[in-house]
């Protein structure tokens, strides 16, 4: 059984599984991490999920504001030994009813095409690609998605 915490970056579980989902993004990014670590800072969030199985942190999401009516989905993470079990998506169905709480018609994110599991996570809860937006608009290896809160 897992439960879920609604909490902000300071929250200690999700700085320490923050530190371990970029040590994994330096790995897949290799000569673009930079790039993309600078827009994935873990301060200052205010909207943080974190999972816990037997107390134990097993999984992480965040929500940032990205316009007026649109939130971000941020700083996803389950470590490699807990994937496949549905952590993701019940961290991710979390960040979407806090974002409709919140009263935010739509979350978008920002994925790599070298993170399969993610692009298989985001396809499954329903979100459609959509071309690359802001920063990542001309980053060849991204790969952008929307879904509309109803």
């Amino acid at each position: 059984m897992y439960t879920l915490k609604r909490t902000n970056s300071n929250d200690p579980d999700f700085q320490k599984l923050a530190l371990e989902l970029d040590k994994d993004l330096a790995i897949r990014d290799g000569d673009e991490h930079a790039f993309f670590a600078q827009y994935n800072k873990s301060y200052n969030i205010k909207c943080v999920v974190v999972a816990y199985e037997n107390e134990v942190a097993i999984g992480c999401g965040a929500i940032k504001e990205y316009e007026k009516e649109i939130m971000e989905i941020k700083r996803m993470f389950v470590p490699l030994e807990k994937r496949g079990k549905g952590i993701a998506s019940i961290v991710l169905k979390e960040l979407e009813k806090w974002a409709k709480e919140l009263k935010y018609k739509k979350c978008i994110l920002e994925t790599g095409k070298k993170m399969p599991e993610a692009i298989q996570l985001y396809t499954k809860s329903d979100y459609k690609l959509i071309k690359n937006y802001g920063q990542y608009a001309e980053v060849e290896s991204s790969v952008c998605f929307e879904k509309l809160l109803t």
